[in-house]
């Protein structure tokens, strides 16, 4: 089953079991796949939708961090449980060591060497990595990588 399928069969589940916050961050999700189809015109496959949903998170972590600054610990508890629906459609991620060990083996590969080759290797990294690791811990992998 297609990662689509799978959300797309949550939501039916929990408007079933009439869990109103989990089936608005479905919808939410599910509004965002079909907005990037119909502009694109295209049918979104598994990578497509893991990158949605960690657009998604971002900002949902963004608004954590302002809402929380903010003094809004309501607000930022709601973005919280839509953060927790959101990961649990992520495949799996890679821990720090994975992620420096696959940083630098690309680097060895494409023989960049300091700051100036950052943009070279972020996008050897993001084909390989999207999906399977946090892109800020990869960019910082990556600026330690070309430092060293």
């Amino acid at each position: 089953m297609s990662l689509k399928d799978q959300i797309t069969e949550d939501m039916k589940t929990a408007m079933r079991a009439k869990d109103s916050e989990r089936l608005g961050t479905i919808r939410l999700l599910l509004s965002a796949m079909k907005q990037k189809e119909v502009d694109e015109r295209v049918t979104l496959d598994d990578p497509m939708v893991v990158a949605i949903v960690d657009k998604l998170i971002k900002q949902r972590k963004d608004s954590i961090a302002a809402f929380e600054q903010a003094a809004r610990q309501d607000l930022a508890d709601k973005e919280k449980a839509e953060l927790q629906v959101l990961q649990a459609y992520l495949p799996a991620r890679m821990s720090a060591e994975e992620v420096t060990a696959a940083v630098q083996a690309i680097v060895a590969s494409l023989g960049a060497k300091g700051p100036g080759d950052m943009g070279k290797v972020m996008g050897a990294v993001k084909t390989q990595l999207a999906g399977k690791a946090d892109m800020g811990q990869v960019s910082a992998a990556v600026k330690a990588a070309l430092a060293g």
